[in-house]
Order: structure tokens, then C-alpha cells, then sequence
């Protein structure tokens, strides 16, 4: 009983989510993930019955016991009785064990098949539905949501076929015995079940309500302990307030443990004095039939047994509805995620990126960032209602064309729309209007293996994994060898601190490579690239993290490695992209100016101004030299100018080809505010 009584507690907690109505579609899509899975469905359907029927065998067959030895009958009967009764409580814990192997085996499957649905669809997601999810939000679909849809199979389709089954084989064993003892019962079952029913309300709002405290203290605990919280409150933090902040919200989790725990044992109980109480009755009355001789003594003891037997699937079919509905909005929230439809699909019969260098084209592209109901989920984003703004284009018209080997510059103010540009070459978004092609395809129309081979990108802020820096560098290129590894941490002058480090290559980096420094890190990502070896190549501020002298070495390392390539490079530090075969400059979303910097200087327009502006010097006031180039600048000169004409003055792309670019967000791109 007081299993029964746990058990009822547990399906309580969701009382509120059991109100909700049957939905036809989910049962059709839930029958889809289990119909892999129909024949252990129904060996394990089957066990449960054959489980019921035993379980109703054994209080039957202690009956008997009682009889045997109060009408005297011969020791064997009485031994032979114990010994099927021994039977089959063997039997029964075997069936037992096979019912649970069967039980988890169908509840894993059925996790491994939702989890990996549910993965592969968000990795088909566009990026504007990362920059608006919660990842906690998203990571829980994957875990509570998922191991709710697996309680379904794992326990409520054995719980509600079992105690079916043996509700009804025990009333029809409980009337044959005695109909008045039976029926008495039942009056008292009411007092049962209601108290469970009313208490149904409390517990969930209990239990939201300590869902909520102990979110609210896990938010602040994984804020303040990731590398990037930890360092801010040791900076700006004051230990006193901190701790006192916390100490408030465990509070809170402790209050509500307290008050969780008294409702459960008061409910408990109230729950184990109604078992006694009718049992109390059933020994009352059957006692005083049997003395009447109109019951034997044998029935009495059956009838209390059995009595336990009822009152347990009686209350938990009460509640199955709930349970059911329960798991029916766990696999809802899955199914959830899954209808999102990602904007960005291969076609089928996707094309290949045609062999040997590679140009890239823009034609008349528009583009504006999708509102938040196109690709998120207001429960995903924890807000009631999900923004409907959005649409208004970023680009308006753009077109240029980079021949293959070319460099081009994009530059212009914050929010112009440049990082945009560079997110719509590697299809992290599709245009509105207009065409991307690389090697004179529409990419629209490539398959995105091929595109995810012909072009890299290094972005801004250096994003590594937590994990080691041989799994860093291998998502490049799985295949690559440990000497091409250790090659390309030479080119990019990280291979002797590397093979300083503890572990060498297997050495983990921590979360988002925080064990590095912030220019080790930038080099790391350049090593990938290198490691890539694609055709085309997009730079988001590559050197931003650098001092000059580790900026020179990348500045060499990536000229070997865009030798050849197609760039396109996003640049605020001018005096990087004064060697660019293009420069476009780009303002409000339009191309408003492009040409080489030597032209655009003489142009005297928005470039001219970006420059003076930038390189303007105190003592000189603003403005370039007449030829173009900045003194009594410091910094700018060595920054790529006169740095860059000693080393390297032949081809008159060096400059370009080892530059960085502006920036976004960590994955490159501009997300609206």
C-alpha cells in the first residue's frame, strides 16, 4: 500500500499537465517511433498479464493454507501448497526480472531514437535559431523531455495493463469468496482515492513551484561559475552581496523541500490509516462470518490479502489518465522541436563545387533576418510570446564579384551589414532576393558537404571546444595525421607551446579554449584552417587577438595558406586591406563605394573619411600622407603598412591575404538586436 502511495504522489506532480486533451496526431507520431520496437511491445504486454495472473494465484493459494490446516487436513497438503506458492514467487521474480529487461531495453531504444531525431534536426537548424534559443532550454528537450516520453513505454503501458488485469481477476476472486466483504470494500474506496485527488492540486503547485527555486539557483550558479561569470564577479563582484543572493535563493529551495516533504508524508498517512482501517474491516466482518461458519477462515485471510491487491491498481487506474497525458506532453514538447522546419534544405540531387580555384559571385542580393516566429519557439526562448519583428532587409542590392585568387576587403561602419555578407557565402542563411554562387553555382544548389569543404572561416573570437587540442584541430579534417597536425601548429607557432603542455597534443583546452591565452586561441583556429586546405577563404579580424610579434608570424602563415585562394576579408583596421585587389566599402546595406585603396583615397569619399578618421594624429591633425601612407601613427604603420611593405611588396596581395576582419557574433554573424 504503500507503494501505491508513492507511486500516486509521483503522478500528482503532473496533475496539471493531465488536464490537457487527447491529441489524436501525437498518438499517430508516438506509434511511429514505437512500431521499430512491436514485437518486444508485445512480449512485454504479455508478461505483465502473466504477472497479474500470479500475483492474484498467491493470497488465493494462502487461503487454502488456512482451510487445509484448520480442517485438519495432512501435512502434505499443507507442504504441497507452500511449495506452489514458493514456486511461484520464484516464477514471479523471474517474469519480474524479464519485464524490467524488457521495460528499460524498450524505454532506451525508444531514448536513443528521440534523442537522435531531435539532434539531427538541430544540426539542420539555421544559426538565427541558436542566437535566440536558451541552450538549457534546448539541452533539456534532449534529457527530461525525452526520459518523460520513455516513462510512457518503460512504465505506464506495463502499469495500466497490469493493474487492468488484476483489478479484474481480483474482484471476480473477491466476489466469488464473499460479495458483501467485496462490496463493503469498495464503499471504502472513495476514502481512498479522493484525498489523493484533492491533494493533486497542492502537490503540483508544490512541485512547479520547486522546479522553479531550484532553476532560479541553478541559473545563478552556472553564470557565475563558467570561466567568463567567474572572472566578471572577481572583478566587479562584492563576495558579501554575492553570497547573500545565494544563500536567499537556496533558502528558498530549502522551504519548499520542507513543505514538499510534510504534504507527501501527511498524504502517506492519511493513505496507510484507510489501508488499515479496511482491512481492520475485512477481519471484523470476515471473522464474524467465519465464526457463523457461512465464510471459511481460509476466505478471510484471501480477502485481506487480496484487499491490498485492489486498492493498488484501483488508485493507480484512477490516475493513469494523467500519467498518460504526462508522457503524451513530454513526447508534444519533442515533437515540438521537431516540427520547427529549417530554412536552409539540400535539394535533392545536390551539385558538387566544381573543381580548381574557385570565384565568388553576389547578384542583386537582399537579405533580411527572419523574425523570431519563423525559427524559434517562445517555451525554447523562455518568454510568453515570440517577437513577430523582423524581415527588414540588412542588404539591399548587393553585387560583386571575387575572381578566383582575389582578395576582397569588406569595410564600413558597425552594422552595415559586412558579417552579414560573409554568413551568406557559407549558406548560414539563404538570400531573400538575389544569388550567392561559389565557382559559379548557386549554393542554393550545392550540397552542403561540398560547400563546407571549399570554404572556411576564421572568426573573431577563436571558439575552441571543451576538449583537446588534437579533437580541436580534427574537426577540420578527421582524417589528417599526427604529422600534419604538428605541421600546422608549426605554420600557425603554436607547435612548441603545445608540445609544452602536459598532454601535448591530447591536452584539453578548457571550456571555449579559456586555458589559452586570447592570441594562442586565435592561432588554434588559424591552425584548423590551415588544416582544411579550402579554396575559399573568409576572415573575420584573424589577427585581432595578437600581439605584433605573434601577429607578424600568422600574418606569413596565412599568406601561405590563401596563396592561391579566394579571400574575403572584413576589416575595421584599415591599413590591413590596403593590398586588396577590391575593397567595397559598405554602408546601410548598399556597396556604396568600391575600388583599390589607392583610388578610393584620391576618390575623397566615405573610405577617404574611414581613413582619415581612423589614422587622424595629434600633432598633424587627420589625414594620409599624399601617397597614401600613415606617420607618426605608431601602432596603424606596424599594424600592416610599413610592416607589410618590407616583408612583402611582389605581389601586392600580402597585406590582404594576412588580415583580419570585423565582427559578429561567435559564429560570424550579425544578429539584429
Amino acid at each position: 500500500m504503500e507503494m501505491t502511495g508513492w507511486s500516486q504522489l509521483h503522478t500528482m506532480k503532473n496533475a496539471e499537465q493531465g488536464n490537457r486533451p487527447l491529441a489524436r496526431a501525437t498518438l499517430r507520431r508516438i506509434m511511429g517511433f514505437a512500431r521499430p520496437h512491436r514485437r518486444r511491445i508485445v512480449h512485454f504486454v504479455l508478461l505483465s498479464i502473466l504477472g497479474a495472473l500470479l500475483a492474484v494465484a498467491t493470497p488465493v493459494l494462502a487461503g487454502r493454507v488456512v482451510d487445509a490446516i484448520v480442517s485438519g487436513d495432512a501435512a502434505g497438503t499443507v507442504v504441497r501448497l507452500a511449495l506452489l506458492i514458493a514456486l511461484i514467487a520464484v516464477v514471479e521474480a523471474a517474469l519480474g526480472l524479464l519485464e524490467r529487461r524488457l521495460s528499460a531495453t524498450l524505454g532506451e531504444d525508444l531514448i536513443l531514437d528521440l534523442r537522435r531525431a531531435v539532434f539531427d534536426h538541430v544540426q539542420r537548424m539555421p544559426v538565427a535559431f541558436f542566437t535566440r534559443t536558451r541552450t538549457g532550454a534546448l539541452v533539456s528537450r534532449l534529457n527530461n523531455d525525452v526520459i518523460g516520453a520513455q516513462h510512457a513505454f518503460s512504465s505506464t503501458l506495463s502499469g495500466v495493463v497490469s493493474d487492468a488485469v488484476t483489478l479484474v481477476l481480483t474482484l471476480v476472486v473477491m466476489l466469488t469468496l464473499s460479495w458483501q466483504i467485496t462490496l463493503l470494500a469498495l464503499v471504502l474506496l472513495p476514502v481512498f482515492v479522493v484525498p489523493a485527488r484533492r491533494m493533486g492540486t497542492r502537490m503540483a503547485r508544490l512541485h512547479r513551484e520547486a522546479a522553479e527555486v531550484n532553476a532560479a539557483m541553478g541559473t545563478r550558479m552556472t553564470e557565475r561559475f563558467s570561466a567568463p561569470g567567474a572572472t566578471l564577479i572577481k572583478l566587479f563582484g562584492r563576495p558579501g552581496e554575492e553570497s547573500r543572493e545565494f544563500a536567499a535563493r537556496a533558502g528558498r529551495v530549502r522551504d519548499i523541500g520542507i513543505r514538499t516533504a510534510m504534504a507527501q508524508y501527511t498524504f502517506m498517512t492519511a493513505l496507510t490509516l484507510v489501508s488499515a482501517l479496511a482491512l481492520a474491516l475485512v477481519y471484523g466482518l470476515g471473522g464474524y462470518y467465519a465464526l457463523r461458519g457461512t465464510l471459511e477462515p481460509g476466505a478471510v485471510v484471501a480477502l485481506a490479502l487480496l484487499l491490498t491487491r485492489l486498492y493498488a491498481p484501483l488508485t493507480a487506474l484512477a490516475g493513469a489518465r494523467v500519467e498518460v497525458m504526462s508522457a503524451l506532453v513530454s513526447f508534444e514538447r519533442v515533437f515540438e522541436v521537431l516540427d520547427l522546419k529549417p530554412l536552409i534544405d539540400e535539394k535533392p540531387g545536390a551539385r558538387e563545387v566544381p573543381e580548381g580555384p574557385v570565384a565568388v559571385e553576389f547578384d542583386g542580393v537582399r537579405f533580411g533576418y527572419p523574425s523570431a516566429d519563423k525559427v524559434s519557439l517562445a517555451s525554447l526562448e523562455e518568454v510568453a510570446a515570440l517577437d513577430t519583428r523582423g524581415g527588414d532587409d540588412v542588404l539591399r542590392g548587393i553585387s560583386f564579384r571575387a575572381e578566383a585568387g582575389q582578395t576582397v576587403a569588406l569595410v564600413g561602419s558597425s552594422g552595415a551589414g559586412k558579417s552579414t555578407i560573409a554568413a551568406l557565402l557559407p549558406r548560414l542563411y539563404d538570400t531573400d532576393e538575389g544569388t550567392v554562387r561559389v565557382g559559379g553555382v548557386d549554393v542554393r544548389d550545392l550540397s552542403a558537404g561540398s560547400l563546407r569543404a571549399t570554404l572556411g572561416m576564421v572568426t573573431q573570437d577563436g571558439h575552441l571546444f571543451h576538449e583537446s587540442v588534437r579533437e580541436n584541430l580534427l574537426l577540420a579534417r578527421p582524417e589528417a595525421t599526427e604529422e600534419e597536425l604538428w605541421d600546422v601548429l608549426a605554420r600557425a607557432r603554436l607547435d612548441v607551446l603545445v608540445r609544452s603542455l602536459p598532454d601535448g597534443l591530447d591536452t584539453v583546452v578548457g571550456e571555449r579554449g579559456y586555458r589559452l591565452s586570447g592570441g594562442e586561441r586565435q592561432r588554434m583556429t588559424i591552425a584548423r584552417l590551415l588544416l582544411a586546405r579550402q579554396r575559399v577563404v573568409i576572415l573575420d579580424e584573424a589577427t585581432a587577438h595578437l600581439d605584433n610579434t605573434s601577429e607578424a608570424a600568422v600574418q606569413e602563415a596565412l599568406a601561405e595558406a590563401l596563396e592561391g585562394r579566394t579571400a574575403v576579408v572584413i576589416a575595421h583596421r584599415l591599413s590591413t586591406v590596403r593590398a586588396a585587389d577590391l575593397i567595397l566599402v559598405v554602408e546601410g546595406g548598399r556597396i556604396v563605394e568600391r575600388g583599390t585603396h589607392e583610388r578610393l583615397l584620391a576618390k575623397g569619399g566615405r573610405y577617404a573619411e574611414l581613413y582619415r578618421t581612423q589614422f587622424a594624429t595629434p600633432d598633424r591633425g587627420p589625414g594620409p600622407d599624399a601617397d597614401g601612407t600613415v606617420t607618426g601613427t605608431g601602432r596603424p604603420d606596424t599594424a600592416g603598412t610599413g610592416r607589410a611593405d618590407s616583408r612583402r611588396t611582389d605581389t601586392g596581395r600580402a597585406d590582404a591575404e594576412r588580415t583580419g576582419t570585423d565582427t559578429g557574433p561567435a559564429a560570424g554573424v550579425k544578429v539584429p538586436a
